[in-house]
């Protein structure tokens, strides 16, 4: 059985929870509704991190209106200026980390080595982009014309909508705001209502780093009200979002009636290839570690691994033997390997996949709630891992996004290629082998935005894009130099000293 450990101990008198702002034109203000919501410890729901506001339409419209006004002098300010800014920041999270990771691991729940790791890439992302203020790099070309110059530069956008996921509640943030910002865009900032006292210390730091009033905008609430209102608003130039897929369509169809620029990061459907001359046990630390790491909740979570058969029986002995040892509990131990789901509703839908997957592989590891004394003031599921499931089953195909891996048996190398590959997802996928043709191979066949050779599927470096293929997004980039292209305009400039009037191909023949 999974083992377990306690909470912690808590205070028979809890202190009354703090109120949290949203923070607008450089003010920390009240919603308009006059409404707020609870954000509350998913390992101990006993535990009230703080109220936030619920946020409004009118809210929004106010958040968008300081964007718009600070706009003019932000995108003036020369680029390697608001760069200093953003070192600046990145410097702040730095000196801020461990109190940031600490404040995540109890509003998220994943383990405090993981969120001392989304912390980081916060701050790498912010040095990354820093860098970006002098480079930003556009073209300069040769006419085909004499006496005339040709370039090309990157522009901002405008008003940048930043509507983000709970899963990485510093990481993913920083990885939109901090390319839109470099860039000259403003912002106007929607955390995941599971996380917002994550994001309200974000902009905390970017405000004490010198981002002019209006640059950096929060509004916290429901998607229906401050998601919608940030799409929907005619002055918001770009959206970025991660999230479900379901949203991302309905933010799609939504963006699309206005043709704004928009940049999707959806679902993922992560395979693990096994070939029969791998390292069997190099194997299972990387497919523990992305399958039950984040307790499965990350896009780039394996939860496939498809194994040639010659090593099924010796790589399942490894993974049931290791799994059995993972201990559940809240993360703020430093022994914890696994912590909480997000909130009831990830247990009930992790629960009824169980479900499916009884009817279409055996389950060999968990398949239930984990409520073991203190564990049952939390939102905690057991590890859990299937055999002999079918590439098109529905546990092999939909998203759980939860701690369950289906293993995935395969005659060979073509066979692997084809399981990995049909699915609607193509983010990330990883190949263990010592044959160097084969890992060539995998790194051509595998349709995914991300391929690791001999790792998991997790962990992302913020200097390479990130991003996938197929209905894992729309084709955008976060992270990389690439991230600036969804957040910057081209502009191709001719200059034309020759004195007289040349009208390119037309005197070019």
């Amino acid at each position: 059985m999974t083992q377990t450990a306690a909470i912690g101990p808590r205070s028979s008198e809890p202190a009354e929870p703090p109120t949290f702002r949203h923070f607008i034109a450089g003010e920390w203000c009240d919603s308009t509704s006059g409404a707020t919501f609870e954000s509350h410890n998913p390992a101990d729901t006993r535990d009230v991190i703080g109220r936030f506001q619920q946020g409004t339409p009118a809210d929004v419209a106010m958040a968008i209106r300081a964007a718009a006004d600070a706009g003019a002098m932000w995108r003036r300010t020369p680029a390697p200026k608001r760069g200093e800014i953003l070192y600046r920041f990145g410097a702040l999270m730095a000196e801020h980390k461990e109190r940031l990771s600490r404040a995540m691991t109890r509003e998220m729940g994943k383990v405090i080595a993981e969120a001392r790791g989304d912390v980081q890439e916060g701050i790498d992302i912010a040095f990354l982009m820093a860098g970006e203020g002098r480079r930003m790099f556009g073209d300069t070309v040769p006419s085909e014309l004499p006496d005339k110059w040709a370039m090309s530069i990157r522009q901002p956008i405008g008003v940048a909508g930043i509507i983000t996921p709970w899963n990485f509640p510093i990481a993913i943030p920083c990885w939109k705001m901090m390319p839109a910002l470099v860039a000259g865009n403003t912002v106007v900032f929607k955390p995941a209502s599971d996380t917002p006292h994550c994001a309200t210390l974000l902009v905390e730091l970017m405000a004490e780093a010198g981002f002019p009033a209006g640059s950096v905008n929060l509004v916290t609430g429901a998607g229906g009200e401050v998601g919608d209102a940030i799409v929907d608003n005619p002055d918001v130039g770009v959206i970025s979002f991660t999230g479900s897929s379901d949203t991302g369509r309905h933010i799609a169809t939504r963006a699309g009636r206005k043709l704004k620029r928009l940049s999707l990061e959806l679902g993922g459907k992560n395979a693990i290839v096994v070939m029969s001359d791998a390292d069997l046990d190099l194997a299972t630390d990387g497919i523990l570690w992305s399958a039950f790491g984040t307790t499965g909740q990350r896009c780039t979570a394996a939860s496939r691994v498809v194994v040639e058969r010659a090593a099924v029986e010796p790589l399942m002995q490894r993974l049931e033997r290791r799994a059995r040892t993972l201990r559940l509990g809240s993360g703020l131990d430093e022994s914890i390997d696994v912590g909480p789901l997000i909130n009831a509703g990830a247990v009930d839908k992790v629960a009824g996949y169980i479900e499916v997957g009884r009817r279409e592989g055996e389950l060999v590891l968990g398949g239930e709630p984990a409520r073991d004394g203190e564990l049952a003031n939390g939102h905690f599921f057991s590890p859990t891992i299937f055999r002999d499931v079918m590439p098109m089953d529905r546990i092999a195909q939909e998203e759980i996004f939860g701690p369950v891996l289906s293993v995935i048996p395969v005659d060979d190398y073509p066979a692997a290629v084809t399981a990995v590959n049909q699915t609607r997802y193509g983010l990330s996928s990883s190949i263990f082998t010592t044959d160097a043709n084969t890992a060539f191979r995998a790194m051509r066949d595998f349709e995914t935005g991300i391929v690791y050779i001999n790792a998991g599927t997790t962990g992302a470096e913020t200097h390479l894009p990130f991003g996938g293929w197929k209905e894992t997004g729309n084709g955008h980039r976060e992270a990389g130099h690439a991230a600036l292209d969804t957040f910057t305009e081209w502009k191709a400039i001719y200059v034309d000293f020759s004195g007289r009037l040349q009208r390119a191909q037309i005197d070019n023949q």
